[in-house]
């Protein structure tokens, strides 16, 4: 069925990293609903524990809305370096077993352990082992999963969380994937997802029964991606550096703004942010695409892309100002964001990370 069937990969992801780190180090918050974030006005949940889930508090909500639905609710402010000396710990544990390592975020990355340094056999164990340490060495929990490719793996991690660990073997990936809710693919968020059941796709099954055809003409490139998923079908190896894709940054208001003059002076504060981040970054991206949340919390994007790379102000600027004078808006503004990307950043919604590095630290300047 598929040529990389050997592969031995594993995706490790953290339960609940944020909010798990602050109730291990705060005995008193242990067994009780922790939300990570600014608790302001504007301030939104970055992770939420798993007692806080039960009340349908979630990450990106509104830390006004969850207190709402949990009273009881405790807000932790977050402590970046913290997270971050752990997330360094946690690596220097995969690197016992394998140098193929590819981080997705602080708390998640792909191994390759098809030839791993321990010499273990079974893929599973290593995972087992990897799931050990963590707990031992930091006094947190992780889930695994372990599979052919990177697709199944990530898939496996989610299936029995938390702290669970779900294989999925080569001959009975096409079982697994065919009960697969659409929601659960990896890259379908939840507009592509809405798109999938309008169509009368709502399994992995259902999918498979879609043409690459007519997925190319619904999602575009991304139909390819579908198609072979459905499939069990995955090339992309694991890459211990990875490519950077993005560079953004992003702003929540205290409150509301409407004035065109405010709003122009707020998107030149992004713009001037925007050339730092990118020259720390070293990076060279031709795409810049400006992301607008309104106060009725609907969310617009627009991009485009040019011939020369983008890195300054004067680059910058003028094309900030003509994707926001094409939004013809009219509704007071809560969010302003800009990236600038490669050409083919974003081609699988929410797989691409395009808003996630600044995302925590800007969602409440």
């Amino acid at each position: 069925m598929y040529i990389c069937r050997r592969m031995k990969i594993i995706h490790i992801d953290m339960d609940a990293f944020f909010a798990s780190v602050e109730q291990r180090d705060h005995e008193e918050w242990r067994g009780k609903a922790v939300a990570v974030g600014f608790d302001g006005p504007r301030g939104v949940v970055s992770t939420a524990s798993y007692e806080a889930r039960k009340y349908g508090v979630h990450s990106a909500m509104s830390i006004a809305k969850a207190k709402m639905l949990c009273p009881q609710l405790i807000i932790a402010p977050p402590r970046f370096n913290v997270y971050k000396e752990i997330s360094e710990h946690i690596r220097e544990i995969f690197s016992q077993y394998t140098d193929l390592i590819e981080p997705l975020s602080l708390d998640e990355a792909f191994l390759d352990v098809t030839e791993n340094k321990k010499g273990i056999e079974l893929a599973v164990d290593i995972a087992k082992e990897i799931k050990t340490q963590i707990h031992e060495q930091l006094n947190l929990t992780a889930s695994a999963g372990v599979s052919y490719n990177k697709f199944l793996a990530k898939v496996a991690s989610d299936w029995k969380k938390p702290n669970g660990i779900c294989v999925i073997h080569p001959d009975r990936a096409i079982d697994f994937i065919d009960q697969l809710p659409i929601k659960n693919f990896w890259g379908v968020g939840p507009k592509t997802a809405k798109v999938m059941h309008h169509i009368g796709i709502f399994t992995g099954k259902q999918l498979r029964q879609c043409s690459r055809k007519h997925l190319c003409e619904v999602f575009g490139k991304a139909g390819n991606t579908y198609y072979d998923f459905a499939r069990g079908i995955d090339y992309r190896k694991v890459e211990p550096t990875r490519i950077r894709k993005s560079v953004g940054c992003e702003q929540t208001f205290l409150k509301d703004i409407d004035n065109r003059s405010v709003i122009l002076i707020e998107l030149y504060h992004l713009v001037l942010e925007l050339e730092q981040r990118i020259a720390r970054a070293h990076f060279e991206g031709k795409t810049l695409t400006l992301k607008i949340k309104f106060s009725d919390f609907k969310q617009i994007t627009r991009s485009t892309t040019q011939q020369h790379i983008l890195q300054t102000k004067a680059d910058i600027l003028p094309l900030a100002k003509r994707l926001l004078q094409q939004t013809k808006n009219k509704k007071p503004i809560r969010l302003l964001g800009l990236s600038v990307s490669d050409a083919h950043a974003g081609e699988i919604e929410e797989n691409t990370g395009v808003w996630y590095e600044g995302w925590l630290e800007f969602n409440e300047r």
